[in-house]
C-alpha cells in the first residue's frame, strides 16, 4: 500500500512512458512478448564436462538460473513487476522451478514447484548448491511442499477456494497480501522456469499469470539440430531453444534487449559465472530494509536459544 510491498518498493523515477503502459495493458497476459533465444550448446556442453572431469558436476539449469541471476544484477530493470497499474522493483532475485516428482510409476509423472531466493553476486556454483538443496526433497513424492501442501488442504474444501483466491487478489492488489502467501506462492517470483526437455518437449511459450507479479517464464526444449551462418561458412550446430515469455510494460524495448544479449553472451562464456559481479546495480536501495529484517531475525533466534 502506498507504494510499500513486502516483495518490492515503487518506482516514481523511471521513465513515465514505462509508468504509463500499465494504464494501456491492464492485465499480463494482454503485454507478453514472446521470442525463442537459441542458445549454442557446444560451448555449455565443453564447459559441463570440463568440471565433471575434476569433480564438480554443473547442470544446464544451473547454467541458466545463474546466467539470469548475473543478468539481473547487471540490468535491474529485467526483476520489475506490475501491480495495480504500478510498477515496482523486487527486493529480492527469485525463481520457481517446475521439477518432476519421483513416485516410482513413469504413467503417472506427478509436478511440484520449488521457490527459492538468490543473491545478486550469486556464482554458478552457488546456484548448483542452492537448487541441488531444494530438489533434493522436491523430488520425493512423500516429502513435504509448502505450495503443493497448501493447495491440497484448501481443494478439500471446494467452496473456500475461489474465496481464497479473490481474497488474496484483492489483498495482493494493495500490498497487504499475508507474507506466508508469498513465501509459498510460486506466482510472486522475478522468473518461472521449465525444463521442457526432461519430458522429450520442444521449448514452449508459456503464458505470465494475472494472478502474482511473475513478469518472465523461460521453458527450456529438447536440443535441435540448425543450420547456422558463420564467417567460415554454413555448419550444423547443437542449439538449446529457449521459449521466453516477458512482461513488456516493466521497461522499455531498449533495456530487454540489453539484458537478454548479456544473457546470451554468458550462457555463451559460461566461464564468466564462476566469479562474483565486479558491480551490482540496483532500481531500488534494499540495503536498510535488509539490514533490518536480519536484526529482527536475529532477535527472534536469540529469544529461542533463551
Amino acid at each position: 500500500m502506498f507504494g510499500r510491498r513486502p516483495d518490492g518498493r515503487r518506482l516514481d523515477h523511471i521513465d513515465p512512458i514505462v509508468q504509463f503502459m500499465p494504464f494501456i495493458m491492464t492485465q499480463r497476459n494482454d503485454a507478453m512478448n514472446q521470442v525463442t533465444q537459441y542458445v549454442d550448446y557446444e560451448p555449455l556442453g565443453n564447459y559441463i564436462k570440463k568440471r565433471s572431469k575434476v569433480g564438480q558436476r554443473v547442470s544446464f539449469m544451473s547454467l541458466i538460473v545463474a546466467a539470469y541471476v548475473r543478468a539481473v544484477s547487471k540490468y535491474p530493470a529485467l526483476n520489475r513487476f506490475i501491480v495495480n497499474k504500478q510498477v515496482f522493483a523486487r527486493n529480492e532475485i527469485s525463481i520457481a522451478l517446475t521439477v518432476l516428482r519421483n513416485q516410482g510409476d513413469k504413467e503417472n509423472l506427478d509436478e511440484a514447484i520449488v521457490k527459492m531466493a538468490f543473491e545478486p553476486d550469486a556464482t554458478v556454483d552457488d546456484v548448483e548448491k542452492q537448487l541441488n538443496e531444494n530438489l533434493k526433497d522436491a523430488v520425493n513424492s512423500e516429502a513435504d511442499n509448502e505450495t503443493a501442501d497448501f493447495a491440497a488442504k484448501l481443494i478439500r474444501v471446494r467452496p473456500l477456494v475461489q474465496l481464497v483466491v479473490w481474497a488474496a487478489k484483492l489483498l495482493d492488489r494493495y500490498g497487504i497480501m499475508p507474507k506466508f502467501i508469498h513465501r509459498i506462492s510460486p506466482f510472486h517470483v522475478s522468473m518461472v522456469i521449465t525444463n521442457m526437455a526432461s519430458i522429450g518437449m520442444p521449448a514452449i511459450y508459456h503464458h505470465l499469470y494475472n494472478f502474482g507479479n511473475a513478469s518472465i517464464f523461460i521453458a527450456m526444449g529438447k536440443i535441435e539440430r540448425q543450420t547456422v551462418y558463420t564467417k567460415d561458412g554454413v555448419k550444423f550446430k547443437n542449439m538449446i531453444p529457449l521459449g521466453i515469455v516477458m512482461d513488456e510494460r516493466i521497461c522499455g524495448g531498449a533495456a530487454y534487449a540489453q539484458g537478454m544479449n548479456y544473457f546470451r553472451k554468458l550462457l555463451e562464456n559460461p566461464e564468466e559465472l564462476e566469479k562474483k559481479p565486479e558491480v551490482i546495480n540496483y532500481d531500488y536501495d534494499f540495503s536498510k530494509l535488509k539490514a533490518r529484517k536480519k536484526a529482527k531475525e536475529e532477535k527472534k533466534a536469540k529469544k529461542k536459544q533463551k
